[in-house]
């Protein structure tokens, strides 16, 4: 979609400027703490380059390849990302424990303090426009880069306080301290984002309040006598379902298809445009004993 790679090229514009100024004044002052939210933006960046191209690869259709498509390729983007998180909270824990281990030098706050608040309203701005394109289009990838962008907005705001009471107090040795501090945020992000993102690539199953509204549009279609063997899962935006539905013997082929299409579409049009698989299963009292009390019309949730 062309929202969901605008939103990402924006992020790389973004990025790019702020890596730039954070170096340059990182430099300029000979503060770790903000050469260490330019090492975080250069992440950030390398991160955004990667959801650019995942949002474009996992739009490709189906081929012969890959018959389930490519929207996996969000949930891989969104682990390297938080990995890359991880890494840069790594160093910037150890360029601080440095600072702390050899002495700390006078730093220049000033310019620190007008950059630290660029990145703050630039991140804000840019990470709720991920966000937001991110539940419109359903993208892993996406939301793991805004996840980025938030976080920067707490971490710049940490270091901005860092160097306004480094400016008010003279004490230098707050630098290095907010330094770690920003970086025990950033790897916490990478926890919870590292476990989002995975979970797909494992086949978790939809979450719960989605299997509800399905199991609900079985249940709700009395032609229906039961279902089981329901199957869920995710991949990037993509919702892949199967399930075997059980229905009166006396139905003639052409009805059992019409009803088995007619339940595909209202799943599709419940969540999304899924990829619905169903099997239409008589109802003896083989196909009644193999499914279990959740499985049957009149009750239940979802049945593996």
């Amino acid at each position: 979609m062309r929202t969901k790679r605008g939103a990402a090229a924006l992020s790389i514009a973004s990025n790019s400027t702020l890596v730039v100024l954070k170096l340059i004044v990182g430099v300029m002052t000979g503060s770790v703490s903000v050469m260490s939210e330019a090492v975080h933006s250069a992440i950030d960046l390398v991160a955004s380059v990667i959801a650019y191209l995942s949002v474009r690869t996992s739009d490709i259709p189906p081929d012969q390849e890959h018959p389930f498509g490519h929207g996996k390729i969000e949930n891989v983007s969104g682990v390297v990302e938080a990995i890359l998180i991880f890494l840069a909270a790594g160093i910037i824990i150890f360029e601080a424990t440095k600072k702390l281990a050899h002495g700390t030098a006078d730093i220049q706050p000033k310019w620190g303090l007008v950059v630290m608040a660029i990145s703050v309203v630039a991140n804000l701005l840019i990470s709720r426009w991920l966000f937001r394109v991110a539940r419109e289009t359903d993208s892993v990838a996406l939301e793991a880069d805004g996840h980025h962008l938030s976080t920067d907005v707490w971490t710049s705001l940490g270091v901005f306080v860092g160097l306004l009471l480094i400016q008010v107090t003279k004490a230098h040795i707050l630098d290095p301290i907010v330094a770690i501090c920003v970086a025990l945020l950033i790897a916490k992000v990478a926890f919870d984002l590292t476990r989002e993102a995975g979970g797909p690539l494992v086949d978790h199953r939809l979450p719960p309040q989605e299997v509800e509204r399905l199991t609900g549009i079985l249940r709700s279609d009395r032609r229906i006598i039961g279902f089981h063997k329901l199957r869920t899962r995710k991949a990037g935006p993509q919702r892949h379902i199967d399930v075997h539905i059980i229905v009166p013997e006396a139905l003639s082929v052409v009805q059992a298809h019409d009803l088995a299409e007619q339940i595909e579409d209202k799943i599709r049009e419940e969540l999304g445009g899924a990829q619905v698989v169903t099997h239409v299963e008589p109802n003896t009292q083989e196909n009644l004993s193999d499914t279990p009390p959740e499985g049957l019309a009149d009750n239940g949730t979802e049945s593996e």
